[in-house]
């Protein structure tokens, strides 16, 4: 099965690891990443989209996805 996560957060060095920790744990970045100016909060946030193959397991709605 293929399982697709987009993970956001601000613009900043936590955004960067949470990607790097998914890649080191085999996602693939899906798509260019995404950059936007959030007006409550004042702040820019990141968005990238990844993806992961995994053939032992069947996709179910209360799978947690950050821990495949």
């Amino acid at each position: 099965m293929k399982l697709y996560r987009f993970l956001t957060g601000p613009d900043d060095s936590s955004f960067c690891h949470r990607v790097t920790d998914a890649l080191n744990k085999g996602w693939v970045l899906h798509g260019s990443p995404s950059y936007v100016f959030n007006q409550e909060t004042g702040k820019m946030q990141c968005g990238q989209a990844v993806v992961k193959d995994v053939n032992d397991k069947a996709y179910t709605l209360d799978m947690k996805l950050g821990e495949q």
